[in-house]
């Protein structure tokens, strides 16, 4: 049975994706027999699990290059919000930590409201704030009677 679930995510500069994450209000949880390149980030309620590896290490145990993300992505990490004003907060501290927007925020779909930012390390963050009884709303309105 499976017990645990966590993503492995290469950076170029470990020191630094701690402090942008920091920053952002997230928090690290010590392992035992941590290492010097790698940091278990925890995201959420459910303390999803992200364990951040200099890329020589994530090499090492994958035995393929790292991605470039500025050239392509294969994920686009969300986290959610509890409110349009906490988007908002979040993408200026992204920013002002050394991320960069890609998608200002700003309602979407009529339920959600968003913003998109990229971390030091190319990789692309989604926040969302999702007004379920907008979107509930929404639905009923695109049933055909």
């Amino acid at each position: 049975m499976i017990r645990e679930f966590w993503i492995n995510l290469p950076v170029k500069d470990l020191k630094r994706s701690k402090n942008f994450f920091t920053q952002l209000g997230f928090s690290f949880k010590p392992l035992p027999g941590n290492r010097e390149d790698s940091a278990c980030l925890i995201l959420g309620s459910k303390n999803v699990q992200v364990m951040l590896f200099e890329e020589a290490a994530f090499r090492s145990f994958t035995d393929s290059e790292v991605s470039d993300p500025v050239k392509g992505n294969e994920v686009l990490f969300s986290i959610d919000a509890e409110t349009a004003e906490e988007v908002n907060d979040l993408a200026k501290i992204a920013e002002k930590a050394g991320g960069k927007i890609f998608a200002e925020p700003g309602e979407k779909e009529g339920w959600m409201y968003g913003c998109g930012f990229i971390d030091p390390d190319g990789h692309r963050w989604n926040i969302l704030h999702m007004d379920e009884s907008k979107m509930h709303k929404q639905k009923a309105d695109l049933q055909v009677p």
